[in-house]
């Protein structure tokens, strides 16, 4: 006995020597919160782990305490039976026995020794009965137990229960339903603190941040957190700062998370890793790369997560260079073996096409993970590599590594791309056999592998079996039948998605709006917009970038415009839209202004942005502004760009800057049919027309294919030349490709036919159209007018207003040239009048000078002089001009005066205009007038423009001067053109004298130098044509009264016919008679 009251007495005294260290109340406290941050779960097993000195410091507690001595020698006498191990609840039943009452203290150590949860209740039962339930020591103990033990019910009630909650317990619960996921209640306890007007630290925030993280809090909700946490005065500590960065920028709110990093005194890797991950996440790669230079040259070396993330930022924004570089850095700091940090190197070399690299990177890991093989096998199916891909998912199965959904989805997009719809059904079957194939992600690629292999009836029939509630696949469905311009299938997919609840996303609408822009149904996008309106989508940059679109192509660009200027952000695509927009409605100078106020707004064009706004200066032929635009996409990158150079060979061409035009043609490395088109129809605009069949020549001979306008610019081009042999051979072409019904081809054939005097021709193209459009009863009336069939103009008008087809400016161009030809005055001016009254068409200039050439042509001079004076708009050149050739036909030199100082006053450099004054004054016989015409011409510097005709003799185009003798047959010419003036003289002809050389001059000129070029054409031709063939001559001045009159003698006595298109129209010469009827 003495023995073990020596040992107790010397346990006493160790451990009250001990006692100041462990049992000040502060150092307790400070014990407790060590503990609980470090693991608050492992605080019973850190208890037994120091069992020994926890047990002598609790008998040193229950020495002062009464009765403490029997205590202490009992449990002495118990260590000493147990090895130290003491049964909580048995010592607790033995205690009772010999009739020990065991205090506070005893229970505090049962219950940091306490590992059962049956335990724990019984000896909770027992404290509540002996009334130490209310000391806060042992129910925070409780509270932890039974956390420990998974009943938080049970916690919460003892919690609830404590009178005096110290900030430790809070701490402690909170943490503990943190460990257990439990986050909903983290939240629910924070509240309970708040309103309890309890002080949280910043343990508790940081746990409450971790519990926001979970998904349960909204962004406002961590808004008010991070204002208490400021507050508090917890603005610049790391352990709040760190979680909160995280925390808003998965979230998406990068500025508040820049904000938080920013106002950091102190940045650790955590830092660090939490804003530069977040940056890369959300976007702002450029930020997260330019971060972490400035980490790296504060001399803080970047963690692997920082390279992970750097690296994921780098190949987003296709930085391959700048990877490459920070892949030393990785090396240099140890970190070539980590397995994340190597995937993103894979990623980063895939994406750059840099596979050799990429699979180095693969090789050469200690650990590879389903990660990195996707990373490789989307990379290689991404480049269309997809046997290389296929190969590699049979590696990575043969490495035990079963894919996932992301691995299945990659190979799937590999068999997609390239049309592989046998490969992708095997995946399919693999992805069945594997449980995969509910997968949202497979799903999506399943349905994108059938509808790109063209196999709609497969991608509707598995669109039916998915029961995931996917938007994705309800918008390829969209998609799909969008490509094919199937407007109704799209809308039926789109009424069933509403009906079945589904929530379209910002691009349900736009799939669904480009098929109404493709099939023109403006109508039913209207509709769809109004929808986007109440779903609130009205403002999402994608949705609007398409509204756009559709508005400005189907005209309606005020609406189109004003979406664009309630952006609230800067879109590239959107006012590319715009542009293009304008672009395609000539509206090319509203084009580049847009063009000029997007530059000014900083934001930077795309390749489709340049390209529209080269074509809006090559329909306005603003050449320097195109070269400063040229210039900027190259600086921008863009020099190789196809659309670029195809707008820019359209540029020069239109400018007739035929070399730069091949130029920018030959630096286009992959060239389609638009190159080919832009080098035609420019050549072909800008008056090169033989230019431009020549290229069509080289286009046919390369291969390529040629399209709608390409056949449409070559027949334009064989017209404007009046080449009709050539045009034949191109219309053979078009019916050889089957294009022959196609209304654009058509209608540049009827031109064609028209403009080399084929009327005929003309007339039988225009009946085989199927289905005729506005341009094409245009191009017919306009060819009837142009060749005096002024009646049968009128008739074609009359059946176009009884079909329905609505009349436009150029209709009535035509029908009122064709009333001019025939002398119909009465009915041109009633055609005139209906252009507003009936038809709301504001008459234009070109109609104006129509009516003044109609009552010229009537001798009505003095109306038209009236008509001019009553204009609501200023007359332009083509009106004066007309005025004063009438009066010169008519011999009025008074109301010519008043037409000849206006359009000196107007056109003082044309030629025409002295000209015409000088012929005025020759015809009225004042020589002096007429020649202080022509030194006012000299004195000003203006060349007359003379007077030419071309004919074409087996395939060769041969030119006629007036009085020309330089041709190699000039002698054969002028022989045989005597001859056929002696012979029609013989029946009637007579030469009219009154010409525009005075007495004197005739008699020191050779009477050959007055023959004019058409003569010279016309005999050539009848030497050198069979008798089948017509001849046909086209003259760039109006021919004169005694040509006229010498051609309808020429035809008689030749009996051919005679084919001569001036500068006004066409003359059909036949048997002494001529199409215009002598009213020209």
């Amino acid at each position: 006995m003495s023995g073990c009251g020596c040992l107790r007495s010397l346990m006493v005294t160790v451990n009250q020597c001990h006692r100041p260290m462990f049992f000040h109340p502060y150092l307790l406290n400070f014990r407790n919160q060590l503990i609980l941050k470090t693991k608050p779960t492992s605080v019973i097993n850190l208890h037994k782990h120091f069992r020994g000195s926890v047990i002598s410091l609790s008998l040193a507690e229950y020495s002062n305490a009464p009765n403490a001595h029997f205590v202490d020698d009992y449990l002495v006498h118990q260590i000493h039976q147990n090895e130290g191990d003491p049964k909580g609840i048995d010592l607790l039943h033995s205690m009772e026995a010999r009739c020990i009452r065991a205090n506070s203290q005893t229970y505090i150590w049962l219950l940091k020794g306490c590992s059962s949860l049956l335990d724990a209740r019984k000896l909770h039962s027992r404290i509540l009965k002996l009334g130490f339930g209310g000391e806060y020591e042992i129910s925070d103990l409780f509270v932890g137990v039974y956390l420990a033990n998974g009943d938080s019910c049970s916690a919460v009630k003892v919690f609830d229960d404590i009178s005096d909650r110290s900030l430790l317990s809070w701490n402690y619960i909170i943490h503990e339903f943190l460990a257990k996921k439990l986050t909903g209640r983290v939240l629910g306890f924070f509240s309970r603190m708040v309103a309890e007007n309890v002080h949280p630290d910043e343990t508790t925030f940081a746990g409450v941040l971790r519990a926001c993280g979970g998904g349960n809090a909204s962004i406002q909700y961590v808004e008010q957190v991070h204002a208490r946490i400021i507050c508090h005065g917890f603005g610049t500590s790391l352990l709040v700062c760190n979680p909160l960065i995280d925390l808003y920028a998965k979230n998406g709110s990068v500025d508040s998370a820049k904000k938080v990093f920013d106002q950091l005194y102190f940045r650790d890797s955590v830092s660090w890793v939490a804003i530069i991950s977040g940056l890369s996440r959300n976007g702002h790669e450029e930020d997260a790369v330019l971060l972490f230079i400035q980490m790296h040259t504060s001399g803080i070396f970047p963690t692997p997560y920082v390279f992970s993330s750097v690296l994921s930022a780098c190949a987003k924004i296709e930085l391959f260079e700048l990877g490459e570089q920070l892949q030393g850095l990785v090396f240099k700091g140890g970190f070539s073996c980590e397995t994340y940090v190597c995937n993103a190197l894979v990623t980063l070399y895939s994406r750059s096409g840099n596979f050799i690299s990429a699979e180095q990177v693969f090789n050469t890991m200690w650990h590879r993970d389903a990660v990195s093989y996707n990373s490789l096998i989307s990379g290689l199916a991404q480049c269309g590599f997809s046997d290389r891909a296929l190969q590699l998912f049979k590696k990575m199965q043969s490495d035990c590594l079963d894919p996932d959904c992301v691995t299945i989805a990659s190979l799937l997009s590999a068999c997609a791309s390239i049309g592989s719809l046998y490969k992708g059904k095997q995946l399919h079957s693999y992805a069945i056999k594997a449980g995969m194939s509910s997968d949202i992600i497979l799903e999506g690629s399943l349905l994108d592998l059938f509808v790109k292999c063209s196999d709609l009836q497969t991608a509707y029939e598995f669109f039916l079996t998915t029961e995931t509630e996917n938007v994705v696949l309800w918008n390829v469905m969209l998609v799909a039948y969008g490509q094919l311009d199937n407007l109704n299938e799209s809308f039926r997919i789109f009424k069933q998605m509403h009906l079945e609840g589904m929530i379209p996303n910002q691009y349900t609408y736009p799939s669904i709006l480009r098929t109404c822009t493709s099939v023109g149904a403006l109508n039913l996008g209207e509709q769809v917009h109004t929808q986007a309106i109440k779903t609130g989508f009205q403002f999402n940059v994608y949705v609007c970038s398409v509204l756009i679109d559709m508005y400005a192509k189907h005209g309606k660009l005020d609406t189109a415009l004003g979406i664009l200027r309630r952006l609230t952000e800067d879109d590239v695509v959107s006012w590319t839209a715009m542009i293009a927009g304008y672009a395609q409605h000539d509206l090319y100078a509203e084009a580049l202004l847009l063009f000029e106020e997007m530059q000014n707004q900083g934001i930077r064009s795309d390749n489709i942005g340049l390209s529209s706004a080269i074509s809006a200066c090559a329909g306005i032929q603003a050449l320097n502004q195109g070269r400063q635009i040229h210039a900027q996409s190259c600086v921008s990158g863009y020099s190789n760009d196809l659309s670029v150079g195809n707008a820019l060979v359209t540029l020069y061409a239109r400018c007739g800057r035929i070399w730069e035009a091949y130029q920018a043609f030959e630096k286009i490395d992959a060239k389609d049919n638009i190159s080919w088109n832009g080098l035609i129809s420019g050549f072909a605009q800008c008056g090169y027309c033989e230019e431009a069949l020549q290229v069509f020549s080289q286009m046919h001979q390369a291969g390529v294919e040629a399209n709608l306008f390409t056949f449409g610019s070559a027949v334009s081009a064989a017209a404007n030349i009046a080449n009709i042999k050539q045009g034949e051979q191109i219309h053979a072409m078009v019916i050889k490709t089957g294009n022959n019904s196609e209304a654009e081809v058509s209608n540049a054939l009827i031109t064609l036919y028209s403009k080399c005097g084929s009327v005929d021709d003309a007339k039988r193209e225009f009946i085989e159209i199927p289905e005729k459009n506005e341009i094409s009863w245009n191009a017919m009336i306009t060819g009837y007018s142009q060749h005096g069939h002024g009646i049968e103009a009128l008739h074609l008008f009359e059946q176009m207003k009884q079909l329905g087809v609505v009349p436009s400016h150029v209709t009535f161009v035509g029908v009122l040239s064709a009333c001019s030809h025939v002398g119909l005055v009465n009915e041109g001016l009633a055609y005139f009048e209906s252009m507003s009254k009936e038809h709301g068409l504001v008459p234009k200039p070109e109609h104006y000078a129509c009516v003044v050439d109609l009552l010229c042509r009537a001798g009505s001079l003095g109306c038209a002089r009236k008509f001019i004076s009553e204009m609501p708009i200023k007359p332009d050149s083509t009106i004066w001009r007309t005025l004063l050739s009438a009066c010169i036909i008519k011999k009025n030199r008074e109301i010519g005066e008043v037409a000849a100082h206006h359009l000196l006053e107007l056109e003082p450099d044309d030629s025409a205009t002295y000209a015409l004054i000088s012929n005025m004054y020759a015809v009225a016989g004042m020589w002096g007038c007429r020649d202080q015409a022509r030194q006012l011409m000299k004195e000003r510097g203006v060349k007359k423009e003379p007077g030419r005709s071309w004919i074409e003799v087996k395939n060769s185009v041969h030119a006629f001067y007036v009085g020309d003798r330089l041709h190699p047959l000039a002698n054969k010419i002028y022989e045989f053109l005597g001859d056929l003036n002696e012979r029609a003289a013989e029946i009637g002809y007579v030469e009219d004298r009154c010409n525009l050389w005075n007495d004197i001059e005739q008699q020191h000129k050779d009477p050959t130098v007055y023959i004019h070029s058409e003569k010279l054409a016309i005999a050539f031709g009848l030497i050198s044509l069979s008798n089948t063939i017509p001849i046909r001559v086209i003259k760039n001045l109006r021919v004169c009264n005694d040509c006229h009159n010498w051609i309808k003698y020429t035809s008689k006595i030749s009996n051919r016919s005679i084919i001569v298109r001036d500068a006004y129209r066409f003359h059909h010469f036949k048997d002494g008679v001529c199409s215009c009827k002598d009213y020209w």
